[in-house]
């Protein structure tokens, strides 16, 4: 197995804090609603791993697909793409079939990873 580039655990990290931040708030607007219970904290649970996986894959197949031909890499990331979204699709189905699992803490943790990629500028201490 080949090394696993520094910039990859970076930027899996930079998602994995947003997403508790993203998750404990999420935590408190269910019980300021009164709708929390333990489902809400497994979905919870269900929904960041399968985000944070989501980055995580994402960025070891970028990694690898840098050292792959134009084409090659193409499919490559296309056939990653095709698996990363089952996986999410697969925590969605399991979020709504499992009764231990709240729906919507489930699905609303799959979106946290995109509020915190447009944070990102904000917080890019390279920027002046």
């Amino acid at each position: 197995m080949k090394k696993i580039d520094p910039t990859v655990w970076k930027e899996t990290g930079y998602i994995a804090v947003w997403m508790l931040i993203f998750s404990v708030l999420m935590q408190a607007v269910f019980l300021i609603i009164g709708k929390w219970d333990y489902t809400v904290l497994l979905g919870n649970v269900l929904g960041a791993a399968a985000s944070v996986l989501n980055f995580f894959l994402m960025g070891l197949t970028v990694q690898n697909a840098l050292q792959k031909e134009e084409k090659d890499a193409k499919n490559a990331m296309k056939l990653s793409q095709t698996y990363r979204t089952l996986l999410l699709l697969v925590a969605a189905i399991l979020g709504a079939v499992l009764p231990c699992f709240n729906l919507w803490s489930v699905v609303i943790p799959l979106l946290f990873p995109r509020i915190a990629i447009a944070f990102r500028p904000l917080f890019d201490r390279k920027q002046g």
